[in-house]
């Protein structure tokens, strides 16, 4: 079980969200037709969200990786907005990978979370 729930799987979904925001953008560019407007913005700040949060899974996998709990905290915030951004544009776009990807990482991340010591703990022993 432990193998199914690694700390891995935030690394996954940081190169997932990443990638995926960097080829949302190339595609919104490449199929866009006339000026710089509304609709081009709005479509431009998906991938940007998506690349945001691939950065910011990635300095949690570091995190996580130093054992840090703040790092698994962090990535179930992310991995969650990102279950709802899929929710909210399942209608139009059914992203069963990142979907996954969301639910295998909240749950490696619950789990690494309730391993990992106390971070409080921690910081005791240098005040």
């Amino acid at each position: 079980m432990s193998k199914i729930l690694s700390i891995h799987w935030v690394i996954i979904s940081a190169v997932w969200y990443f990638v995926n925001g960097i080829l949302h953008d190339i595609f919104v560019l490449i199929n866009h037709k006339g000026p710089y407007n509304r609709e081009l913005l709005r479509l431009l700040m998906d991938g940007h969200v998506l690349i945001l949060s691939g950065v910011i899974m990635f300095v949690c996998y570091l995190m996580v990786l130093n054992k840090l709990q703040y790092g698994a905290l962090i990535a179930i915030i992310i991995t969650v907005a990102m279950l709802v951004y899929c929710i909210m544009i399942y209608p139009f776009l059914k992203s069963f990978g990142t979907m996954i990807i969301s639910i295998m990482t909240i749950l490696a991340c619950l789990n690494a979370y309730s391993a990992f010591p106390d971070i409080n703990q921690l910081i005791q022993k240098f005040k």
